[in-house]
């Protein structure tokens, strides 16, 4: 059922119509590791895509920009709110069980897309949009370092450990973990790409699943 899932940022700043030339240069991993996940998303040509973000509007609209461009199938949304990682890790498993129990969505026969829309810690930097905090940096090392693992137990509580890192992802990422954790796949994570040059840490990362 689940046969594409990744996790990737959203500024705006991405955009052509929106970031100068000079800043897209200077996020061009972020660019690079996005088409590489468009090309994944093709390939899998799934029929559905379920997103999660904690912003409406560009939260939604931008990794589909990069990944989903042109898509045709159904699209639903999932906005995060503010309750702990743990709610919405939970909260990704009742999606996937509604998915899997839902005759209209074709069962198990139907090709499911995650994507989960956040950033990471806005506080890499002085100049960043919450200036520099040492929770940013060591949470956003924190969360790469546990996804290699598959440690969902820290990623969990993760902003209990840094409660200053600014981060708007963690959420979103929770509840993207749930749906895998109750689709019962095999998945490993590779991470396509990490910078952070304005202040705000921006992750890709691409998950290859067995059924």
């Amino acid at each position: 059922m689940i046969n594409f899932a990744c996790l990737a940022p959203h500024p705006p700043i991405l955009l052509p119509s929106i970031g100068s030339a000079q800043d897209r240069k200077k996020v061009k991993k972020t660019l690079e590791a996005l088409s590489l996940l468009s090309k994944k998303f093709q390939k899998a040509k799934p029929d559905s895509i379920i997103i999660s973000s904690p912003h409406p509007g560009w939260g939604f609209n931008v990794p589909l920009y990069f990944i989903a461009k042109n898509f045709k199938g159904e699209i639903k949304t999932y906005l995060m709110g503010l309750e702990e990682p743990e709610f919405y890790f939970k909260e990704g498993k009742k999606a996937y069980y509604e998915l899997k129990n839902n005759p209209s969505s074709g069962g198990q026969k139907s090709k499911v897309a995650l994507i989960a829309s956040g950033d990471m810690s806005h506080c890499l930097k002085e100049e960043g949009p919450y200036g520099f905090h040492p929770d940013g940096p060591k949470f956003d090392r924190a969360l790469i370092e546990s996804l290699k693992k598959k440690d969902i137990e820290t990623i969990l509580k993760l902003d209990e450990i840094y409660p200053e890192a600014g981060e708007c992802g963690l959420r979103s990422f929770s509840f993207l973990l749930g749906i895998l954790e109750a689709s019962g796949a095999l998945w490993q994570p590779e991470i396509l790409s990490y910078e952070g040059p304005f202040g705000v840490g921006y992750l890709v990362v691409n998950f290859q699943i067995k059924s």
